[in-house]
């Protein structure tokens, strides 16, 4: 059994998504290792955003199921009690499970702790820095995410709560080196800093799941290699599962322990970097080939 498949923070099942005629994913199950990094890859309209938007709560899926797990993963009996009582979440002997495809879109985030990022920046640009990473907490601070009596009154409670928040804040901008610009509106970061301080965002509300689209899109070398390096901390040091859509092949064949590739929304290859480096589907996925041309690529790459 591979390591992602022993216990996996997520199990996607038989995923499918149509928009009308039109069938986005169809059929697609793998699993996101516990403590991995896991990449899933493919060319343009594969249905790679579909996927992640399934799977954080922008889309409810056409038929699938997709559970997450806190603590270890749950048997497949009782993720299947689970599934026939139609309730989104329980307790289990290891922890809790959440079925993603039936919690409404800000339980995905706040229950369930799933952090995302998108392809497109979607900072506050005109907050500072800190107020950012701020805001990312707002749930935590409030708990159901109305202002509470004890922030009225500013009571010592309140307080604590705003402090720690405000440290766990300090602590990001320190890991990702952005401390000194703390007070200055993020709008006027350099882009490779935007795209590390929306990581620390989604950091701040302690996902269990990261979820990043794209997060190397326009960086060069250097940024990528400050990427990876803040990847692997977040994978290591924080114990957070992280579940990424990459087109730069540096960073996903850098830091990625386990790689699902798609074409055409379906799955076509599932393994670890270097099986699907070498795989000659993805291959001629990527060159654009037909399938009847894959015996040749085989032949070519020695498989």
């Amino acid at each position: 059994m591979r390591p992602w498949e022993q216990d996996p923070i997520l199990a996607v099942d038989r995923l499918s998504m149509r928009f009308g005629g039109l069938v986005a994913v169809s059929d697609v199950s793998f699993r996101v290792g516990r403590g991995q990094v896991t990449a899933v890859i493919g060319p343009n309209g594969a249905g790679k955003t579909t996927v992640f938007n399934c799977i954080t709560g922008f889309y409810k899926p056409s038929a699938g199921r997709l559970a997450l797990s806190h603590g270890a993963a749950p048997s497949p009996s009782e993720l299947d009690a689970l599934t026939r009582t139609g309730r989104a979440a329980a307790r289990t002997r290891k922890g809790g499970v959440f079925l993603l495809e039936r919690l409404p879109d800000h339980k995905v985030a706040s229950a369930a702790r799933v952090g995302r990022t998108f392809q497109n920046i979607r900072l506050f640009s005109g907050m500072t820095v800190l107020e950012n990473l701020l805001v990312a907490q707002h749930m935590g601070l409030t708990e159901t995410g109305l202002l509470s009596p004890a922030a009225l009154l500013n009571l010592p409670s309140w307080r604590r709560r705003e402090a720690a928040a405000v440290e766990r804040a300090k602590t990001w901008l320190e890991r990702i080196h952005l401390i000194h610009r703390a007070d200055d509106p993020a709008g006027d970061l350099p882009y490779g800093d935007q795209r590390r301080l929306e990581i620390a965002r989604a950091m701040c509300a302690q996902p269990v799941l990261l979820c990043l689209d794209e997060p190397a899109a326009g960086l060069n070398p250097r940024e990528s290699a400050a990427l990876n390096e803040l990847l692997l901390s977040i994978r290591d040091a924080d114990a957070t599962s992280v579940l990424l859509i990459e087109h730069d092949m540096s960073v996903v064949m850098g830091i990625s322990d386990h790689v699902v590739v798609l074409e055409y929304g379906r799955k076509i290859a599932d393994g670890t970097p270097e099986e699907v480096r070498t795989d000659p589907r993805v291959i001629a996925a990527y060159l654009g080939v037909e399938e009847d041309a894959v015996e040749a690529i085989e032949a070519e790459v020695g498989v």
